[in-house]
């Protein structure tokens, strides 16, 4: 007797619409679950048209128009030099470093202009404010802001770097010791000493070789300075666990004594003579014969003055430091870069302003 089985097989029908419902609901909840886990895509920056043009017209008409809205104190007080060596510096970048010469966009509208460019990156140094702080005057953005002061900074360097960062010439070196003599000391040719930037942003595996103690990280910058404010030698990327000693054993400060270099130097101090010039200094430094320290607790009258006219003279470069960070903000307050060689640049920048402003103003 044969026996026969149920086999249940299910076969399409197309005009079963129930079924046909039912996958569709199914497929749309899939869909829909799919894109709540697919992410939204970041949103492209937005574009601010800052009407850069009216920036560089209002900068114009403030200080640089024939009739201009500041005075010329009011210049030199903001821009930290006078309206003609600005000019001068404005000129020469324009001319000689591509970033800075006048160009115009695909558009055929006109970029910043110079004059924008310069002034921003003057705000930044001698105020020490952050990169979009003057946005709304100048019209420049914050990452075009930083690129400004880089250029800037890397401009002045390579321009006037060999001239405002000179050794002594013979001429000058005449000028450095009739002034010493005037004031007691023949054969003096300026000050020695280190002063420490703040590093806010160093890389904490750099904090233990540039922090002293339980202080904050520091570069050391060693400057010789005259009377007149000039720093003739800086050197500067020691770490601040450096002291002055150890920072002179750094230092080419006597890399002309030592490869025959030196212009020569003749001087005479009670009777004798004297070929070797020298720099005033603080206790810290070795006994060598070309550094002059004060006398530390002096009993004797002649020993008492000499002290006091050592110690007075020695302020030149103290008070050069004061004036530099007075001018720059930006190297009085901590450094947020993270890269040493760009404040290498900024500080070596600033040097040079200094120098410039300096001869500038020297009459």
């Amino acid at each position: 007797m044969a026996s026969s089985s149920n086999k249940f097989h299910y076969h399409y029908d197309p005009n079963n619409d129930s079924m046909n419902q039912f996958f569709q609901e199914q497929f749309n909840n899939q869909f829909e679950a799919a894109e709540e886990e697919i992410s939204e895509e970041p949103s492209t920056r937005i574009y601010i048209d800052r009407q850069r043009e009216e920036g560089h017209e209002r900068l114009w008409n403030d200080y640089f128009s024939d009739n201009p809205t500041y005075t010329t104190r009011q210049f030199r007080r903001r821009f930290r030099m006078n309206k003609s060596l600005f000019l001068r510096i404005v000129n020469r970048l324009s001319e000689e470093v591509p970033y800075f010469k006048p160009k115009k966009d695909a558009t055929f509208r006109n970029g910043f202009s110079p004059l924008q460019q310069c002034t921003e990156a003057i705000r930044l140094l001698a105020y020490g404010i952050g990169a979009d702080s003057v946005d709304e005057y100048l019209r420049i953005s914050e990452s075009t802001s930083r690129k400004c002061l880089e250029h800037f900074v890397v401009g002045i360097v390579d321009l006037f770097g060999t001239e405002y960062l000179r050794r002594p010439t013979q001429a000058d070196l005449q000028r450095l010791l009739f002034y010493g003599e005037l004031r007691g000391f023949p054969g003096m040719v300026g000050s020695i000493d280190c002063m420490h930037w703040k590093w806010k942003n160093c890389p904490t595996a750099w904090k233990g070789m540039y922090s002293r103690g339980t202080g904050k990280p520091t570069i050391v910058l060693e400057a010789v300075a005259s009377q007149d404010l000039w720093i003739w030698h800086a050197f500067f990327g020691a770490p601040g666990t450096c002291n002055d000693l150890n920072v002179l054993d750094q230092s080419p400060v006597f890399n002309d004594i030592i490869y025959g270099r030196a212009p020569e130097v003749t001087y005479y101090v009670n009777g004798n003579e004297y070929n070797l010039a020298y720099y005033l200094t603080d206790g810290i430094y070795p006994e060598w014969a070309t550094f002059v320290k004060s006398i530390p607790q002096p009993q004797h009258p002649k020993h008492r003055l000499f002290a006091e006219k050592q110690e007075g003279a020695r302020k030149d470069v103290e008070r050069a430091f004061g004036v530099l960070q007075s001018r720059f903000a930006m190297i009085k307050n901590p450094s947020l870069l993270w890269s040493k060689g760009k404040i290498a640049y900024i500080m070596r920048a600033c040097l040079i302003l200094h120098n410039m402003i300096v001869e500038d103003e020297r009459d």
